[in-house]
């Protein structure tokens, strides 16, 4: 499964915030919600590739919406300097409720360790790694002065900024940065077709309207 398959981000950095990007609320109204779901856990590197998925039941989707929401609350409240006690013990409560998945090293095809696939993954024990990830990212004072919020028209994701000089402005060059260029460029050929002197001429001459 290729990282970003159903136009799926992995550009946060940490994985729990690569969860808040996954609309969840769409999969729970969907038939293929679980399905959906499954294939992330996999693209997001929580689930080794090889790992059945049949286990992902749509019993699965709400408890991921729960830890969506909190890690979101949790975050947003950071960077806007509040608290958000509430949404911390559930998170707290959903790190401790299980034990993560227990990383396994195996031979691969090419002779090479490779993890292996889960024999049956457990929604608590996933659900338990991604919130492992938020507590280490929110307790982590580097980490977490590096927190931004995506400066994109429209788009609220959330990433830590790690690039030099922390200058980075969007969740992804490729797709928030690169409209800003192309709406950037199409205003300057607009300005500079306007400033055009036989542009002028037609607009000085055009009747009034």
């Amino acid at each position: 499964m290729a990282r970003g398959s159903y136009g799926w981000r992995f550009d946060s950095g940490r994985v729990c915030l690569d969860l808040l990007a996954l609309d969840l609320a769409a999969a729970q109204r969907s038939a293929a919600g679980p399905e959906r779901l499954g294939q992330w856990l996999t693209a997001a590197g929580l689930v080794p590739p090889g790992t059945p998925l049949a286990a992902v039941t749509a019993r699965w989707v709400p408890p991921f919406l729960e830890l969506r929401e909190c890690v979101a609350r949790l975050v947003h409240a950071q960077l806007d300097g509040r608290a958000e006690d509430g949404a911390l013990d559930r998170l707290n409560r959903l790190a401790a409720d299980a034990a993560p998945p227990a990383p396994r090293a195996v031979r691969g095809d090419d002779g090479g360790l490779v993890r292996a696939p889960l024999a049956r993954p457990e929604c608590a024990a996933l659900i338990a790694a991604v919130a492992r990830d938020a507590v280490e990212l929110l307790t982590d004072p580097v980490a977490r002065a590096r927190l931004r919020r995506c400066e994109g028209d429209n788009c609220r994701r959330v990433y830590v900024d790690t690039s030099r000089g922390r200058r980075r402005r969007w969740c992804s060059s490729e797709v928030c940065g690169n409209r800003v260029r192309v709406a950037r460029h199409r205003l300057r050929t607009t300005g500079s077709r306007h400033d055009e002197p036989h542009v002028k001429d037609l607009e000085k001459n055009s009747p009034p309207r």
